[in-house]
């Protein structure tokens, strides 16, 4: 009988041979990450051995001729509505107060009447087009003809969290990569100093299904966004040595070189790990880099003021978008900025007073939008930058409570607007019903709009894939979708 102990592997107690094994995967690990751009000595190579290690982020080329190069995506979260922003009804204007025969679907459940709620701003016409817009956007109003509207949108869902996610991801359940996530998968980050995939949210904070909007899902975790903030240090807990210089850092990771020469070149085996490297280096990098990007004190005072910028009411989200185009000028491939968070009247959901609701929100957003447009096409960048505007549905034209003039969600037709990048401007494609209630002519789902900013992109909507859980899924859904080649150049 042996004396060995009870309880023991190879000599060792579990314990022992946990703590030491542990130890030795982590070195592994972190000789990966250091075998990138001269940390090592050695270089990472596929499994193979031979095959040199390819930066899951490096720049891929499209696969069509697309002419946008980068996607700036603002999201009016909690559901703008349509029907007092870009979809006029005239003959709303006479039946304020009247109830009437309408089905309606909402958080509120099916309804097959309610009471009306005229719209509470009028509408003009702008530009050579003519487009109608209303009060609420006077500023965005200048810039109709480089708009073109799509004001018979659907989505499967007219409850935020789900409803945020299909936009966003193209499904209504979690766990599935966000737009930007397979931009950047499908064609890479121009710039290896700054992420491809960049978030900024309110001020009052993010939505109410949180990161999952802006996940990579089942993709490496590389493909995800990256949370900016306009004011102060960009992103936080970027210096993973806390107060480190840069000149320490690098001190530091030549003595691990050292200490790691003469072990084997780390083989990258898997996608995952290859992504991780990435992610490292990203971040090493974006410690010297993003600082100098979200720096906009230099611009010129009037730049600052076409964005709206040192005004209570714009300032916020005009730093958004002034960083927004600083972003895509220095090659982010996707930039999503978010107006309205948390709850209640801090975001669009205007279930109670919608003159209070609306106006705070669309007078914070109108003229920073504005300037946004006018900016990037003065610079020559909006031909090559699509800019899209919505929430993730619209609202009602019934009131939602007996009394009072909210409105419910609405996700059976609602408009949104795209304007750049390989867009018509000066258009409208798709309608609603008389009072807005749905959409009844060239109706379009959430996929239809995906399909168009991938094939703008320059990705086939129907041909760009991730293989996962036995199937290869497709931000279209794997039955596909045709993008709305009505509103493309």
């Amino acid at each position: 009988m042996s004396d060995r102990p009870r309880n023991t592997f190879c000599g060792r107690t579990r314990r022992e041979f946990l703590r030491t094994m542990g130890g030795g995967f982590t070195s592994l690990a972190l000789t990966g990450m250091l075998s990138v751009d001269g940390f090592l000595s050695s270089q990472a190579f596929a499994s193979d051995g031979i095959t040199p290690f390819v930066n899951p982020l490096a720049p891929k080329p499209g696969v069509l001729p697309g002419k946008a190069k980068r996607v700036i995506f603002l999201f009016m979260y909690g559901g703008p509505s349509h029907i007092d922003t870009f979809d006029y009804k005239p003959k709303m204007y006479g039946l304020d107060g009247k109830t009437i025969q309408v089905k309606t679907f909402g958080r509120g459940g099916k309804k097959n009447e309610g009471r009306i709620v005229g719209p509470k701003w009028k509408f003009r016409q702008y530009g050579q087009s003519g487009a109608w817009v209303s009060e609420l956007f006077p500023h965005v109003g200048t810039c109709a003809d480089d708009i073109a509207f799509i004001k018979s949108m659907t989505a499967d869902s007219p409850i935020h969290g789900s409803a945020m996610l299909m936009m966003n991801a193209g499904r209504i359940l979690s766990g599935h990569p966000s737009l930007g996530s397979w931009l950047n998968y499908g064609l890479g980050s121009v710039n290896e100093n700054l992420p491809g995939y960049v978030v900024m949210l309110d001020k009052t904070g993010g939505p109410i299904s949180g990161a999952k909007n802006w996940s990579s899902g089942y993709m490496p975790a590389s493909y995800g966004a990256t949370v900016f903030r306009p004011k102060g240090e960009p992103i936080m807990n970027l210096k993973p040595y806390g107060d480190m210089s840069e000149a320490e850092q690098r001190a530091m990771l030549d003595r691990l070189r050292h200490f790691n020469e003469g072990h084997l070149a780390a083989r990258v085996d898997n996608s995952d790990l290859a992504a991780r490297i990435a992610s490292y280096e990203l971040a090493f990098k974006m410690q010297s880099t993003a600082p100098e990007a979200v720096d906009i004190d230099n611009e010129p005072e009037h730049v600052k003021d076409l964005y709206g910028i040192g005004h209570d009411r714009t300032d916020d989200f005009g730093r958004k978008c002034l960083l927004a185009r600083r972003l895509a000028e220095r090659g982010v491939r996707y930039i999503q900025i978010y107006s309205g968070g948390s709850h209640n009247d801090d975001n669009w959901d205007a279930h109670g007073d919608l003159v209070k609701n609306h106006e705070y929100h669309a007078g914070n957003a109108d003229k920073p939008i504005a300037g946004l447009l006018k900016d990037l096409k003065q610079r020559g960048l909006l031909e090559e930058t699509l800019v899209v505007w919505g929430g993730e549905f619209g609202r009602q034209p019934t009131a939602e409570y007996a009394e009072g003039t909210g409105r419910d969600h609405n996700a059976m037709g609602f408009t949104m607007w795209m304007a750049g990048g390989g867009i018509k401007g000066g258009i409208s494609v798709g309608q609603t019903d008389e009072l807005g209630s749905k959409a009844v002519e060239n109706r379009y789902q959430v996929k239809h709009l995906h399909a168009t900013i991938l094939e703008l992109m320059g990705l086939d909507p129907n041909g760009l894939s991730y293989f996962y859980n036995g199937l290869d899924q497709k931000l279209v859904g794997v039955e596909g979708a045709e993008p709305i080649y009505q509103i493309m150049a």
